[in-house]
């Protein structure tokens, strides 16, 4: 049996209404992440969202009741648009200093791509997420660098070495992201050949 012409339309407009609702939430959660990455998360006020992406007020908070909501949609958006590097970045590199220039670029390259990860951590008391997200972040670049160096004594120094903060820095000095990924690399190799001789010479 067919629907009647008026089911037809109501159910047309609905779906128009769900899409134009489902834009509107996209917008709101694209405006979160350049606030976060420009101004930081804690920095950042729902009217500042909601002038950014062009809606009223009370439209963010028809989408997010509260600001800690805007904040796990907006890391469910940064993990999907820059997902964090994991250990496929070691494949078909041949030795020790090619597994950390493959990591150094690809944690320098996340860390342009994710702009607002320093602002995590500082405001990581904001909300459980942000604290658990910190958490994993540092928890994730500590088991590479334990993948890259192949060196317990060196994992340390050389998770330190690619932290967010010295990247940043390195920026701040002139260096582009693919030049500090290669000079934190040499760094780290360097360092990690030089505590490999002194333990072979105290052996």
């Amino acid at each position: 049996m067919k629907g009647s012409p008026k089911s037809g339309r109501r159910s047309y407009r609905l779906g128009r209404r769900a899409e134009a609702s489902g834009q509107t939430r996209q917008r709101i959660v694209e405006a979160t992440f350049e606030l976060h990455s420009e101004r930081g998360i804690a920095d950042t006020s729902m009217k500042d969202i909601a002038e950014r992406a062009g809606v009223s007020v009370g439209t963010v908070y028809h989408h997010f009741p509260t600001y800690a909501d805007t904040i796990v949609a907006c890391g469910a958006y940064t993990a999907e648009q820059a997902p964090a590097p994991t250990a496929a970045v070691f494949a078909g590199a041949a030795g020790r200093g090619a597994r950390i220039a493959r990591l150094a670029r690809a944690l320098f390259d996340y860390y342009e791509r994710v702009p607002a990860l320093e602002s995590v951590r500082r405001d990581r008391q904001l909300t459980p997420e942000l604290d658990a997200f910190a958490r994993e972040e540092a928890r994730n670049r500590r088991r590479l660098a334990a993948e890259a160096v192949g060196t317990a004594g060196a994992t340390a120094l050389a998770a330190a070495l690619l932290d967010v903060g010295v990247y940043r820095s390195l920026r701040r000095e002139g260096f582009g992201t693919a030049d500090a990924a290669d000079r934190i690399a040499e760094t780290i190799t360097l360092a990690v050949d030089n505590l490999r001789t002194g333990a072979a010479r105290r052996s």
